[in-house]
């Protein structure tokens, strides 16, 4: 229970800088406006955000969430990091000398993210040039009152911040990873070995939970020949590290984190079954 705990706080730790800077950057931006919705809202930024979704560290998912909180990107480039993202995944699947599963891993994530990271964008693009303009308009106000002493808006208060968002990271791993403690990941991987054409429902809610050990467990099981590649691309796809954790904390839009996660489960569970479906077909 004692290594639980340790890994929890280490995991939350590991996501501060990530945090510390994303705060610095938007306490900066409301000041001296060199960062904007409209900068960061290109046509290549869904094409951007994959690739940054590939790097292994789940703390760009966490920017992400926080970025698209505050509109500085789109829908389309946040769902591409989140699809992208496979957090433990790349360096358990590299550390085995799995290479050509890990390739075929990062290349499949890759092209689901460019592919609906840009199906979102166009969808949404009259509306969100409407938030965009308005956003603009409203650049220089963030919410709250400023005190004016720039060593206290632009370090202290980003550094109060992320201390905050990495506790409650910190709990929320604490639960998940007492929850895999007492049910054993022996049991969640035979609970994952189901049926074929199964699996991807399965993976997909195991990749829901927001812990890093959902993605190694769901790894690890794939290695040992447990579940099809397709349905290890599932549960990776909505596996998003901390990045929903920290989209979940804004309550006020919860319609709105409701359909994307919404629509990141679609998208895994029908990934998952074309590929496993091709996979059984040939």
């Amino acid at each position: 229970m004692l290594d639980v705990l340790v890994d929890s706080l280490l995991d939350a730790l590991k996501l501060l800088p990530f945090l510390l800077i994303i705060y610095i950057l938007i306490e900066l931006s409301e000041r001296l406006s060199f960062l904007s919705p409209r900068k960061l809202n290109g046509r290549a930024a869904p094409l951007i955000g994959a690739l940054t979704g590939l790097v292994p560290q789940c703390g760009f998912s966490v920017m992400a969430a926080k970025l698209y909180d505050k509109k500085y990107i789109r829908t389309g480039t946040l769902l591409a990091v989140f699809l992208a993202t496979s957090d433990e995944a790349f360096v358990i699947l590299l550390s085995s000398g799995s290479i050509l599963p890990l390739l075929s891993l990062l290349g499949v994530k890759f092209l689901v993210a460019v592919c609906f990271g840009y199906l979102a964008y166009l969808l949404l693009l009259r509306r969100e040039n409407v938030e965009d303009a308005q956003g603009e308009e409203e650049f220089h106000s963030c919410g709250r009152e400023h005190t004016h002493k720039p060593w206290m808006d632009d370090f202290v208060m980003p550094c109060l911040h992320a201390l905050k968002i990495t506790a409650y990271i910190f709990a929320v791993n604490l639960i998940f990873g007492t929850l895999f403690y007492f049910i054993g990941e022996e049991n969640v991987e035979n609970f994952l070995s189901a049926n074929i054409f199964l699996q991807p429902l399965i993976t997909t809610l195991v990749g829901l939970i927001p812990n890093c050990a959902s993605s190694v467990i769901l790894t690890q099981t794939f290695l040992k020949g447990g579940i099809a590649f397709g349905s290890c691309v599932a549960g990776l796809c909505i596996n998003a590290g901390m990045g929903l954790v920290v989209l979940l904390r804004n309550v006020r839009e919860w319609r709105r984190n409701l359909l994307l996660i919404s629509t990141l489960f679609v998208i895994s569970i029908a990934v998952g079954t074309v590929i496993n479906l091709l996979s059984f077909l040939f």
